[in-house]
């Protein structure tokens, strides 16, 4: 059985992040469906649909460029977040300075008392505590 499902998918996409996304809007809103009598489980099914297309679709690199677009979209957003997070554990340690001549953000250790700081970028010296 395995090997005839496994003959049959030979050429065709498969899963990917984007589809499994897409099956599990459609389970979450079949179960949104089963309290609410309002006919919104069509739209499951549709969601269903699209996302069967394109795991037996035989166009890879139109799925593969979807799935790309998808990834692009969802490491965008949720870097932000990862980045707001790097930022608060360096805050607890670091302190970051901007230089004044040319902006460049530069991280310094706490605790230090005063320090001279030269930035990286255009080597200008300025007087701060950390």
């Amino acid at each position: 059985m395995q090997d005839k499902i496994r003959r049959f998918m030979v050429g065709r996409y498969g899963v990917d992040q984007l589809s499994k996304l897409l099956l599990w809007i459609a389970v979450i809103i079949m179960l949104i469906s089963l309290f609410f009598q309002n006919g919104i489980e069509i739209l499951s099914f549709l969601i269903l649909i699209i996302c069967y297309f394109r795991i037996f679709s035989r166009n890879i690199n139109q799925r593969y460029n979807e799935n790309q677009k998808f990834l692009t979209w969802k490491n965008r957003f949720f870097g932000y977040f990862g980045q707001v997070k790097d930022r608060r554990m360096q805050n607890k340690n670091y302190r970051i300075y901007v230089c004044p001549t040319c902006k460049q953000k530069i991280r310094v250790p706490k605790g230090k008392g005063k320090i001279c700081i030269t930035c990286p970028k255009c080597r200008a010296e300025f007087i701060r505590k950390s």
